[in-house]
């Protein structure tokens, strides 16, 4: 799906294919595509079952996400095996110090055919429709505000021309939280284009000794396409669509206010510990997402469970916390934790 006329096909297929079946006979495609694609990845990596669900969910939910964890954690092998279960062009971006915006966003190039001059834009490593940002925290802010920018508008300019991204167009950025050394933090503002924060943690010890057995016995197995283009665009479109109770929206505003220190009803740990909470993309992530988890699971509505599953991920990098918080030892998931008992 990397030329032009790849994708508009596959995006007037999947409007085709949207219209022609209900969103019933879509939402049971949408499961079994789903668990096809777990399976897939699981071919490949050993556990993480957690993270893989919250990628899919991002997946179907059209947004991006940060994927956070120590060295070794597979974060690299998650994404690029999901991107290798997809029928969708694939990109990669090592961010590095010296890594300037033209290096992901492209550039105009001089062309010279038959005597004549022209610019001609080369389009950069950012013109796929997955994209894995390698590192995101190891690249200046001005490079970092490229892509979050690209993120937000789903479009490049350089120079006078603007550019569309591909359709679909989904950023898989990776960060380790342990190396201070040579890295830039990312801006809680840049933090907020992301559907997801999903942190990798450490395999079981039955898993580890699944991942040494495995990754020593010779090559890594295949990953064959288990979704179409024309699918994932499908998906896409009908995760807007899956209804949702309004207890389970009510919920989603309460939970986002509730991390505010001057909410009338904020837990005394948000007064005590939280600078500012998260806005109003965070009610809106917790929606989207509760709805694209519902889909995933072939439910046909979203309703409370699906959102208080996702208040962590969604929420936990849409909250500043106190100096206080890191002199008291308090975490985000802490703070939210208490958010959630006394949002009922």
């Amino acid at each position: 799906m990397s030329d032009p006329e790849h994708r508009n096909d596959a995006e007037t297929t999947a409007e085709e294919e949207s219209t022609a079946l209900s969103d019933a006979a879509l939402l049971e495609r949408t499961a079994e595509g789903a668990r096809r694609l777990r399976s897939a990845i699981a071919a490949a990596v050993v556990g993480q079952d957690d993270v893989v669900e919250a990628m899919l969910i991002t997946l179907a939910a059209r947004g991006h996400a940060l994927l956070v964890g120590v060295p070794g954690l597979a974060k690299t092998l998650l994404v690029s095996s999901l991107a290798r279960a997809l029928d969708l062009s694939f990109g990669r971006v090592q961010f590095t110090p010296d890594l300037l915006p033209a290096d992901i966003t492209g550039t105009d190039v001089l062309h010279e055919q038959h005597g004549s001059r022209s610019l001609r834009f080369q389009p950069g490593p950012i013109f796929h429709n997955l994209v894995l940002a390698d590192e995101v925290n190891r690249t200046p802010p001005k490079t970092q505000a490229a892509l979050l920018e690209a993120m937000q508008e789903r479009k490049v300019t350089v120079g006078t021309t603007t550019h569309a991204l591909p359709d679909p167009f989904q950023v898989f950025a990776t960060r380790n939280p342990i190396e201070q050394e040579g890295t830039y933090p990312l801006p809680e503002a840049q933090l907020d284009r992301f559907l997801l924060e999903i942190h990798v943690t450490y395999p079981s010890e039955a898993e580890e000794r699944e991942v040494a057995r495995r990754t020593t016995s010779g090559k890594p197995p295949a990953i064959a396409a288990v979704l179409k283009a024309r699918e994932v665009l499908a998906i896409g479109r009908l995760v807007p669509r899956i209804p949702v109770t309004d207890e389970a929206v009510d919920l989603a505003v309460r939970l986002a206010r509730a991390t505010r220190p001057g909410a009338e009803r904020a837990a005394q740990e948000v007064r005590d510990y939280v600078r500012y909470g998260a806005g109003p993309r965070g009610s809106q992530a917790l929606v989207i997402a509760a709805k694209a988890r519902a889909a995933l699971r072939g439910e046909a509505a979203a309703d409370v469970d699906d959102v208080r599953a996702l208040l962590i991920p969604a929420l936990r990098h849409r909250i500043v916390l106190s100096y206080r918080a890191e002199a008291d030892g308090v975490r985000d998931v802490d703070v939210l934790s208490a958010v959630e008992r006394s949002v009922r």
